[in-house]
């Protein structure tokens, strides 16, 4: 069995701002760069193999609360949204021809206007996921969050996740060939000595 901890790198100004970023590259806020580097991951997680994102916000939360750099892995970039990158959901939502809903009401086949559905990216993430050797610290973005868990808990992007994500934690899998299984409560990141 292999354990994966999933934690979501920290706000960019678009995330305040409430624009929908998916792949467009918008690095870390200066208060996020300071709130992260005071922490740190827990043990055993610090030694733990490190991935990332190759987003620059994703890496540069990994080398903030791990002290080194990570590998990058293509298959965990952000979900493509498509001609809703940099648009306010908000927005989006209020416009009832814009074909926006919450994700409550998805399925794994919503598919933003250019963009890729969540089975989409739950294809290029399971086998990745599949493939690792070692316990793994993955930094990535909530979309790619929310495929991983769903996939390990059974929700289908239908009715309110079983979950919740919050920044500064980690989230963690049991990954092996008898499936997946996601631990009920999270671990907080520590602060930095």
């Amino acid at each position: 069995m292999i354990r994966l901890a999933l934690l979501r790198h920290g706000h960019t100004g678009w995330n305040r701002a409430g624009r929908i970023q998916g792949r467009t590259d918008i690095p870390l806020d200066d208060d996020a760069r300071a709130g992260l580097a005071a922490l740190a991951l827990p043990a055993p997680w610090d030694r733990a193999d490190l991935v990332s994102s190759p987003l620059s916000r994703a890496a540069e939360t990994a080398r903030l609360v791990a002290d080194r750099a990570p590998k990058t892995a293509p298959a965990l970039m952000e979900m493509d949204w498509g001609k809703w990158e940099g648009l306010h959901g908000v927005e989006l939502k209020a416009d009832p021809t814009s074909g926006f809903r919450d994700i409550e009401d998805w399925g794994w086949g919503y598919t933003p206007p250019g963009g890729e559905s969540p089975d989409s990216l739950r294809e290029r993430l399971i086998p990745w996921a599949n493939s690792l050797t070692r316990d793994t610290v993955a930094v990535c973005h909530i979309g790619v969050m929310r495929v991983l868990l769903a996939h390990a808990t059974g929700w289908d992007f239908a009715g309110p996740a079983p979950f919740q994500i919050k920044r500064n934690r980690l989230y963690l899998l049991d990954i092996s060939p008898k499936g997946w299984a996601a631990h009920p409560d999270p671990i907080r990141l520590e602060p930095r000595l």
